[in-house]
């Protein structure tokens, strides 16, 4: 779908009236004219467009509560495909979903060491193209979600710094845009992930949650009330960079004791004096007690962390995800413990904190929603 046709499709009413429906489906019209407080002659002339447009469906007939049984309304999920990218920092991922998040084809490119942006650009457009020849009809792409570690400026979808890349400044959004044609927003990927938690986790309704990712680094998102919280620079969710130890070792950010130091993925295997903390993970898995108090320990890192965060968010919900997740019989207990001893109050104690059931696709389901959002959210 080209940049225009998808502006063409967004208006305020009909944002709200997709929204319903996705959220409520089956749902009828006059449902949707009571829920959402617009005129039923208006929810009638933008379901009739919707339906042309074939974004939505209707169904089998509702229940009769004393009159005609009412026509259901769904969301056709196969009429458009999205694209979703997790880039870096070691490789590519991409998926083509529907509507729904349901993952039609993937595509995965190795990054090599030492890479220019035109070479880190060059691997992403080829890394698209593979997920292009997955189906017939171009049009019914809606467009691209990026999800980038480092600093990402959202306005203009530039990278601005890529740490574990070491980039800088990468015009993702304008390449992607002159190269595809199609709209391309750019997120920062725990951000991302946070947003996926949002979409496709099974959390309920919540006003305000926060995604933390354990990977190579250390890093956060914030959903207020369905949205991404940016913070005035762009900066909010670098929890990775929160300061536990002054003592401790120097981050790459140049300041020391910083918690990504202390709970990362290479600072886990640091502090066992393992190659990598998949290693420490098995390690802990057969029974090591070295290893098992070593994670043990970074659930009690976490727990600190995460009890500053409750303290100053105060959010209803925490989604650990990453690739230390994996560890949770290891960590999650200590994390509990820890909140449960240090919470202020017995309310902050009720936080809720979860494991990703999304696993490795919660970066890149997030990535799609980042264009979900643009298709079914008000202006």
């Amino acid at each position: 779908m080209q940049r225009g046709t998808f502006q063409l499709m967004k208006s305020v009413n009909k944002s709200i009236i997709l929204n319903k429906i996705r959220t409520s489906e089956p749902i009828s019209r006059a449902q949707i004219a009571k829920q959402t407080k617009l005129t039923p002659p208006t929810v009638s002339s933008i379901v009739k467009e919707l339906i042309e447009q074939d974004m939505v469906r209707e169904s089998d007939l509702g229940e009769s509560k004393g009159g005609r049984k009412p026509t259901m309304l769904l969301i056709n999920h196969e009429a458009f495909y999205v694209i979703g990218v997790d880039a870096g920092p070691d490789s590519i991922h991409c998926i083509l979903t529907n509507l729904s998040g349901e993952i039609i084809d993937r595509a995965e490119s190795k990054l090599q060491a030492n890479l220019s942006n035109a070479k880190f650009l060059e691997v992403l457009i080829n890394s698209i193209h593979v997920l292009f020849r997955s189906i017939n009809n171009r049009d019914k792409i809606i467009g691209i979600g990026v999800a980038m570690h480092g600093v990402v400026e959202v306005d203009t979808g530039t990278s601005l710094i890529a740490p574990n890349l070491k980039l800088s400044n990468i015009p993702i959004k304008a390449e992607l845009e002159k190269e595809f044609g199609l709209l391309v927003k750019v997120e920062n990927d725990a951000r991302a992930m946070a947003l996926g938690e949002s979409w496709f986790g099974n959390h309920g309704e919540l006003t305000s949650m926060m995604a933390v990712n354990l990977g190579l680094g250390v890093g956060a998102g914030i959903v207020l009330n369905g949205k991404l919280y940016h913070g005035a620079e762009n900066i909010a969710g670098e929890i990775g960079h929160m300061a536990i130890d002054m003592n401790g070792d120097v981050c790459e950010c140049g300041n020391p004791g910083c918690l990504q130091t202390l709970v990362s993925g290479p600072a886990i295997a640091k502090r066992a004096n393992r190659k990598t903390g998949e290693e420490v993970f098995q390690l802990a898995t057969s029974g090591d007690q070295d290893a098992i108090e070593v994670l043990e320990e970074t659930g009690l890192i976490l727990g600190i962390g995460l009890t500053n965060l409750i303290h100053i968010i105060n959010p209803e919900l925490v989604v650990i995800g990453g690739g230390v997740s994996k560890s949770s019989a290891f960590i999650l207990p200590t994390i509990l413990s820890t909140i449960e001893k240090r919470a202020l109050t017995m309310k902050a104690k009720r936080t809720r904190i979860v494991i990703s059931e999304l696993g490795d696709n919660a970066t890149l389901l997030g990535a799609v929603a980042l264009l979900l959002v643009e298709l079914f959210e008000p202006l």
